[in-house]
């Protein structure tokens, strides 16, 4: 089973062991991003920021920047979790996302409770036909599979990429291995890939998804208004992000905060997850959470 932050035993090897192991595609990369301050040519800055030959503002550089790879299908090994293609666990994720958690599960989702397994495999077979999404199963340390998380929107040219189609089971929900789950993906497109951009989106009624975000440190961007009708309803969206700026001090945080020594032996957290410290300021959040 998942390992809950507050009742189930945590094992001894810590997150730093975690690894990725590409699956398919032309491997892993390192950001060649610049560290954003001004090079001697680059333009000129006032109190507005960067200007251009002309006096106009303009974004700060980046030097040296080329494309990224593209996210591919990959396994990403963690302690308390790991993540693989989710073709692979059609069955194990039917299971426990369909049969074995309330169907208030999927309330957030176009689709879902799929009525059996070649429906869950030919939802997943849909993501994967997409050339901007990669499903991944959450899998449990007995490698049991407990819920779904998927990259989505991947822009290699401005190295952005989302992190979405997120459907967690019942068992897997508020555990160390969600958050685990999670740090691997981020660390994964940061680290591995050198993307810049790392993007959360959720309806603005999703309160739990919105409290997950701030939790990770994800800071809120703006509500796009009418944006999607599901289930005879409107969406508005809420976008969240984290910026290749903010992710050291993210990644030294969670890293912390999953390490096994922070946990006792009956799987306790002994200190909180805290991004807002690790980031020095709140993360923005939406205007129903202020």
């Amino acid at each position: 089973m998942p390992t809950r932050p507050d009742t189930a035993g945590a094992r001894p090897d810590g997150p730093a062991a975690a690894t990725a192991t590409p699956d398919a595609g032309p491997g892993s990369g390192h950001p060649t991003e610049g560290s954003g301050h001004p090079t001697e040519g680059s333009g000129h800055t006032n109190e507005f920021g960067h200007t251009n030959e002309f006096g106009q503002p303009v974004g700060r550089p980046v030097p040296g920047w080329v494309p990224r790879p593209p996210v591919e299908p990959v396994t990403l090994t963690g302690r308390t979790c790991r993540l693989e293609p989710a073709a692979r666990h059609t069955e194990g994720l039917h299971r426990a996302l369909d049969l074995q958690s309330h169907p208030s599960t999927w309330a957030y989702y176009p689709q879902g409770p799929l009525s059996d397994e070649p429906a869950m495999a030919a939802w997943v077979a849909s993501l994967d036909a997409s050339p901007t999404s990669v499903p991944l199963a959450v899998l449990d340390a007995d490698g049991t599979a407990r819920g779904i998380a998927s990259y989505l929107r991947i822009d290699p040219a401005n190295g952005s990429v989302e992190v979405g189609g997120i459907v967690l089971s019942d068992a897997l929900q508020r555990t160390t291995a969600a958050t685990e789950a999670m740090y691997l993906m981020m660390r994964h497109a940061f680290d591995d890939l050198g993307y810049r951009r790392y993007e959360w989106k959720c309806d603005s009624t999703n309160a739990p998804s919105r409290r997950a975000a701030g939790r990770l440190g994800f800071s809120y961007e703006g509500t796009f208004r009418n944006a999607v009708v599901y289930r005879g309803r409107n969406r508005d969206t809420d976008w969240y992000s984290i910026t290749g700026e903010e992710w050291p001090a993210l990644r030294a945080e969670l890293g912390r905060w999953l390490d096994a020594g922070n946990f006792d032996a009956d799987g306790r957290q002994r200190t909180r997850l805290d991004t807002a410290s690790a980031l020095g300021h709140e993360p923005v959040r939406a205007p129903q959470d202020r």
